[in-house]
């Protein structure tokens, strides 16, 4: 089996919520909660997290973990996951960027996207979930997916893809399949570093979805489809959704 290294990219300040890998959710900082939940995936052999905030890396370096700090210049969690794998001896084959504002990343959801990447063939993976809720499918903030059979990913959109014609839209999760997608992201360690040279595309530019960049570079994405649910935190009012999610 490929070894895989976890590397989560941190940086202070976010245009919608600096600071939020430092917030606190259940008396424990974000970035705590990320690092512990990725130690306990026993299909990684290293965790790291990479910042450009010496706050962040304080405060990594006082539970324990290992930091490494990164560029300010890094415009992208790929970016700063490249800049570690060139700046550190990285023996792992695999990168799983996992990012710093999803405390609730399960073990097995690492395991998943590990056990994706196995085969040779698979430049770059992710992870999907079946929509079951009528608001998601319409939502910008959630990002969809269309797959082929195969899993390799055709499209991510914040629209909702599939269109389904001919049927009313409160009916479509009725007519057709429809997945989120979760923002975690596995590459071979060779294909990162490609990765971070990509000029930035039309279609990054249109959605504001990175892994567009890829695609539109001819790159193939697949996609493992996951039982287990994601809350990522991009605004200080995602902290309400936080606390009902650990009562969960």
């Amino acid at each position: 089996m490929k070894k895989a290294a976890v590397i989560i990219p941190a940086r202070f300040a976010s245009t919608r919520f600096p600071g939020k890998p430092l917030v606190k959710i259940g008396g424990i900082p974000m970035i705590e909660r990320v690092y512990r939940q990725a130690t306990q995936c026993s299909d990684v052999s290293r965790i790291l997290v990479a910042t450009d905030s010496d706050e962040i890396f304080d405060t990594v370096r006082s539970f324990g973990g290992d930091v490494v700090m990164t560029s300010p210049d890094c415009q992208s969690g790929t970016d700063r996951c490249a800049e570690v794998i060139s700046s550190r001896e990285i023996s792992e084959e695999i990168i799983i960027n996992i990012q710093g504002d999803e405390p609730f990343i399960k073990p097995e959801q690492i395991s998943e996207l590990v056990r994706l990447m196995q085969p040779d063939h698979i430049e770059i993976g992710t992870l999907a979930k079946r929509i079951t809720e009528q608001g998601s499918v319409f939502n910008p903030n959630v990002v969809k997916l269309v797959k082929a059979s195969s899993g390799k990913a055709l499209y991510f959109s914040r629209n909702p893809i599939p269109f389904v014609r001919g049927s009313d839209a409160e009916h479509w999760l009725d007519s057709a399949p429809f997945f989120k997608h979760i923002g975690l992201y596995g590459y071979k360690k060779e294909v990162l570093t490609k990765l971070a040279k990509l000029p930035v595309g039309d279609l990054e530019k249109a959605e504001s979805l990175e892994q567009l960049r890829w695609m539109e570079a001819g790159y193939e994405l697949y996609a493992a489809e996951t039982e287990w649910e994601s809350l990522g935190i991009d605004t200080p009012e995602d902290l309400e959704k936080a606390a009902l999610f650990l009562k969960s």
